[in-house]
């Protein structure tokens, strides 16, 4: 900048001389050349400056954000495994009372003196103390699911494994599945029991959610050395801001649900060194997407 000063005071002073000396044009011209070749000099060097500024001002951003994002993550961790620990506990507490209740429910339901309003009141303990142990069986899954068995396996078998069984969850509803995968998948890394009961979950979710009609998708293709297996419907979507609490456990948007469901599903698949990831569809409708490693050998 003191470079600069120093040739606007040299202009000042030749355009000064000029006025006073009475000669030609000539002299203005040369000034205002000195003075704007170092002011194009400093506005090039100001504007590389600025963009470097403005570089370095967008790494630390994304470096911050990716911050905040294991912050997050590490506080999602600690409130599951805190979570976790109490829904083990309360399972094995309320399962024995809730086993007794059920014996005695079926000892009463053989006695064969009961009047059709005692056999109907028998039969909704027995029931709901059915419903009851499923649930505390879904807490002992999300608190400490098994760990996985992981071996190199041929997605396409798992796929077709998981329509066949979704073709029973439809319960007369008029959905359509198609499935693709892409040609020259390779294997992929993973518990292929645990796999068919994420995937399963998530295609009765997406059945769920369609109108009669519509047509559930499930895919599956290559993406830099990871697999990406996608189940997408044309429901009616989640609203943006329900979308990062979808696997908080206890969280859902269904009237029944237990909110378990998609808590243990990204629970399997961390264990599996994958990740289960959700996303609002254009115009309408979910896709669930679970990624994991391609296997490093055949199957």
């Amino acid at each position: 900048m003191w470079a600069l000063g120093v040739f606007a005071a040299f202009a000042a002073g030749a355009i000064a001389g000029h006025a006073m000396s009475g000669r030609g044009p000539e002299w203005p011209a040369v000034a205002l050349v000195c003075v704007a070749a170092p002011v194009g000099v400093v506005l090039v060097r100001g504007r590389r400056q600025l963009l470097r500024y403005r570089k370095r001002a967008e790494e630390l951003s994304g470096v911050y954000e990716k911050v905040q994002a294991n912050f997050e993550g590490m506080k999602r961790a600690e409130r599951l495994s805190a979570l976790g620990q109490l829904s083990a506990g309360l399972a094995h507490e309320i399962r024995n009372p809730l086993a007794s209740i059920s014996g005695a429910a079926g000892i009463l339901q053989r006695n064969e003196g009961l009047d059709p309003k005692q056999q109907r009141c028998i039969q909704i303990i027995l029931s709901e103390c059915q419903r009851l142990n499923d649930l505390l069986t879904n807490f002992l899954n999300f608190a400490r699911p098994r760990a996985p068995r992981l071996r190199a396996v041929e997605i396409g078998s798992v796929l077709d494994n998981v329509v066949a069984l979704a073709g029973h969850g439809i319960r007369g509803k008029l959905v359509h599945f198609e499935k693709s995968v892409e040609e020259g998948l390779p294997a992929v890394e993973c518990d292929p029991e645990q796999l068919e009961q994420v995937l399963l979950n998530l295609m009765i979710n997406a059945i769920e959610a369609s109108p009669e009609g519509e047509t559930v998708e499930l895919a599956a293709s290559y993406e830099g050395q990871r697999i990406e297996v996608r189940v997408s419907d044309r429901g009616h979507g989640v609203a943006a801001a329900h979308v990062d609490r979808l696997f908080d456990p206890f969280f859902t948007t269904k009237e029944h649900g237990t909110g378990l469901g998609l808590p243990v599903a990204h629970q399997i698949m961390r264990q599996m060194g994958g990740s289960l990831l959700a996303r609002n569809n254009t115009p309408q409708g979910m896709t669930f997407a679970v990624v994991l490693p391609a296997a490093q050998s055949e199957p």
